[in-house]
């Protein structure tokens, strides 16, 4: 009963941030695949019950709640097999549901004695309801041993997924919403220039937007192509609400949120599509769908916070919020934090922003949920989940969190039933346990040890800045030494590598970077800055050497955060990487960058070894450990092809061949190293 422990959600077919390919049509397409699987299997259940639920009032006694449902009085003699009556009814039901839903009878049984004429389900909970008087009459039966099998199963499936089976996020980069927001404000006159004002007065015209009813386009206006597509989105995920309730749609997500207006812009699309309206009798904002702000670099980490408490202030945001049982979600980046200051800064940027959030939430009143958009690389976010759950700072796990699993996650940890039951079974677990207890363990310390890691990841950032963001050259480096101009050139990943069409690193997605520096060997965002960090606030000082010693013993966090690195630097190899290395053409910038990234390579080893008083990268992980070292022999002949195809590939020979062996290469490693980026 109550809610479910769990629930799915996923952002194919709804995220549009950098993906040209996100239209109206694909929202309707991965809205109603889902709902025809969920209902479909539900369908399917019922089906197996039927088959298994025969007994026989000759035989046992149960509740008057099953013949009513049943439709047949107690007495008759048709009511001899009273559940299976019962589970006809139900089935015809969801047989009618799915007709109405979908046109056409596209769910067939092998039941030839439906009910003609029966009532479809409105809401999943309907269903619910009907198979709970069934679990009751098997329990009023004494068959609880049958009600605990397939039939509690099934229940828990329409609980958990009902007719949507998971909800659609939709996403899009604040950039995009801007420019939409510009031409709809101008087409319906009620500003020419939306891009030019401040951000005060862009919040102004957007909140008098929201409080007024009126749409401000109309279906046939003549507008962009990129307006046009956007209304198509959002109408199209309204369409969806109506057919499979409000779950199947229940957020929206602002990539590379700033402002209060980024958070704003989406509402007036909402708006549009009839997604947010205005009660008529408190004049208050209503909507099942969440704005989910997404803080992604350093510095919108820093002001997250701060953004969030200045929204709140808004009263028809906070009626909103208020109205979505005062809950406020907001998801954060691993990814572009990463890329953009580099792994320790990153890390400590979602610590510091998930502590400055909890506090703002408190103030503020509402429940906060945290989204971390995690990776399947530490570069982006990943590791154990367990130990990331349990290393989060105090509050920020307040009984719900979600989290991403990225595409080759999933096949690693889902594939098989007993593995996907482990894995969910760790999460919850790391849920309930950094909900209940003080997992961070720092106790009086914990201000001393913010400030201590505070100057480490801004030494950290600094590295890896002098390195990534000011060498001259860097990106003729990054783009040569690896196989990135690869990864578009050959199509590889579900969007393009790029948000624009730059060779800007800032521009460059997440996960093309991480795969990258993979496929090189290099590993660079899992560690690259922490070693002179580290060794740039040590010194000589015994002191400071043992205060890290410490927090390493104690603090899950700092814990997590080395173990991770070490993970990856285990992976590395800087021998492979001097390969790759030789397809730069400059070879003053070769050896520059490459001299800078085998240095900070070796100080970042020995900082840790000192700190974990340990040579042994993978000790605490024996089992990963044996896994890593008996892939690597069958690593290095799949580097070494990868580089010579990767310099034929460049000197002119465009080949199938030459291409499929790049491509054969590339996911060979990626599988190998479980990190695809």
């Amino acid at each position: 009963a109550g809610e479910p422990m769990l629930r799915m959600g996923s952002w194919i077919g709804g995220d549009r941030d950098g993906n040209p390919f996100v239209t109206g049509e694909i929202v309707e397409m991965a809205t109603t695949l889902a709902a025809r699987t969920a209902i479909g299997n539900h369908l399917s259940e019922l089906e197996a019950l039927a088959q298994e639920l025969s007994m026989s009032t000759r035989l046992m006694t149960t509740s008057d709640a099953v013949y009513e449902l049943a439709g047949v009085p107690r007495e008759d003699a048709a009511a001899d097999e009273p559940f299976r009556l019962a589970l006809r009814h139900i089935r015809s039901r969801l047989v009618a549901t799915a007709t109405g839903l979908f046109g056409e009878e596209v769910m067939k049984t092998s039941d030839l004695f439906l009910l003609d004429g029966a009532d479809a389900y409105s809401t999943a909970d309907e269903l619910l309801a009907d198979l709970d008087v069934i679990d009751a009459g098997l329990r009023a039966a004494n068959d609880d041993i049958i009600a605990d099998d397939r039939l509690l199963r099934l229940r828990e499936s329409v609980r958990t997924f009902g007719f949507h089976l998971s909800g659609l996020d939709m996403r899009q980069n604040s950039d995009m919403h801007e420019d939409v927001i510009a031409e709809l404000l101008a087409w319906a006159g009620v500003h020419p220039d939306y891009r030019s004002l401040d951000e005060a007065e862009r919040v102004e015209i957007l909140t008098n937007e929201l409080a007024a009813r009126r749409p401000l386009t109309r279906p046939d206006a003549d507008l962009s192509e990129l307006a046009t597509k956007e209304l198509n989105i959002v109408r199209a995920a309204a369409t969806a609400v109506a057919r499979f309730g409000p779950q199947s749609v229940p957020n929206y997500i602002i990539s590379m949120c700033t402002s209060v207006s980024d958070m704003l812009e989406p509402m007036i699309l909402l708006k549009e599509a009839g997604l947010i309206d205005i009660d008529g009798d408190t004049g208050k904002l209503i909507s099942t769908v969440r704005i989910v702000p997404l803080f992604e670099t350093i510095e919108d980490l820093q002001q997250g916070a701060e953004t969030l408490l200045a929204a709140l202030d808004i009263p028809l945001y906070r009626d909103l919020v208020d109205g979505q049982s005062g809950m406020q979600e907001v998801m954060l980046g691993y990814s572009d934090s990463n890329k953009d200051g580099g792994y320790m800064a990153a890390n400590w940027a979602l610590y510091r922003g998930e502590l400055d959030l909890v506090e703002a939430a408190a103030k503020a009143g509402i429940r906060l949920r945290l989204f971390h958009g995690r990776g399947g690389t530490v570069g982006r976010g990943g590791g154990p989940s367990y130990d990331a759950i349990l290393a989060q700072p105090p509050g920020a796990v307040q009984g719900s969190l979600r989290i991403t699993e990225q595409g080759e996650i999933i096949a690693a940890k889902y594939a098989e039933p007993v593995s996907a039951e482990r894995n969910l079974e760790t999460l919850l677990a790391a849920t309930i346990e950094s909900s209940l207890l003080d997992v961070e363990g720092l106790g009086d310390e914990s201000e001393d040890a913010y400030t201590t890691l505070d100057e480490i990841a801004a030494l950290a950032r600094s590295a890896y800045s002098a390195l990534v963001h000011e060498t001259p050259g860097f990106v003729e480096y990054f783009t040569t030494s690896t196989p990135l101009s690869e990864i578009g050139a050959l199509n590889i990943g579900s969007r393009p590598a790029s948000r624009k069409q730059t060779e800007k690193i800032s521009d460059l997605r997440a996960i093309p970077w991480v795969l990258s520096w993979t496929q090189s060997r290099v590993m660079l965002p899992g560690w690259y800055g922490t070693g002179a960090a580290f060794e740039q606030w040590v010194g000589d000082d015994a002191d400071r050497l043992a205060t890290l010693q410490r927090y390493y013993e104690k603090w899950p966090f700092f814990r997590t955060v080395m173990s991770n690195m070490a993970q990856v630097l285990a992976k590395s190899d800087m021998g492979l990487a001097h390969r790759y290395a030789q397809l730069v053409p400059d070879e003053q910038l070769r050896d520059t960058v490459f001299g800078m990234i085998v240095d900070e390579h070796e100080r970042t080893i020995a900082m840790y070894s000192k700190i974990t008083g340990t040579n042994d990268l993978l000790a605490d992980n024996a089992a990963l450990k044996r896994s890593v070292y008996n892939r690597f022999p069958y690593l290095e002949p799949l580097n070494l092809l990868q580089v010579e195809l990767l310099r034929r590939f460049r000197a002119g020979d465009d080949s199938p061949r030459i291409r499929r062996g790049i491509q054969l290469t590339m996911n060979g490693l990626a599988t190998a190293l479980r990190n695809s980026g």
